[in-house]
């Protein structure tokens, strides 16, 4: 990956909708010398899909948390991830170093909500203790880092 390649992917990344054209345009490059290179970065991974970053106040989904989650033992692994995966509440789930085992992203319209996903989560066979921290503003969020060339 060069420096064009680069250029290609935050022109993307700032707007999945761009066309080849207007990419060249802002790159100085030919049309069909963009497309190959989307092409390749597609076909090597480095581009995995194209999405919507959606607005999720906008949506009602007003509370953000993010939930440390321990497991007694590690045989719960399995059973635990196949839970967590089938709440559409959760939004990202880490697995991690250190004192917790998990950090869980979740997102949610209402304290309500948010306390039926932790009596959900906290009936997960193995779990043996969370730590909830709840978001009161999110000052910097990216989707994507791209590398320094």
């Amino acid at each position: 990956m060069d420096a064009i390649d680069v250029k290609i992917l935050r022109s993307l990344a700032a707007n999945a909708r761009n066309k080849a054209s207007t990419i060249s345009q802002e790159i100085s490059l030919s049309v069909s010398a963009v497309i190959e290179r989307i092409r390749k970065l597609e076909d090597s991974g480095v581009i995995r899909q194209y999405t919507t970053v959606l607005d999720q106040k906008k949506l009602g989904n007003d509370i953000s948390a993010w939930m440390e989650v321990c497991l007694e033992h590690p045989k719960y692994y399995d059973a635990f991830v196949a839970k967590i995966l089938s709440q559409q509440n959760i939004l990202a789930c880490h697995y991690l170093t250190g004192d917790y085992d998990f950090m869980l992203h979740i997102i949610t319209n209402s304290s309500e909500t948010l306390e039926g996903v932790h009596r959900v989560i906290k009936a997960i066979d193995g779990v043996s203790a969370t730590k909830t921290h709840f978001v009161l503003k999110t000052l910097k969020e990216n989707a994507y880092l791209l590398p320094d060339v």
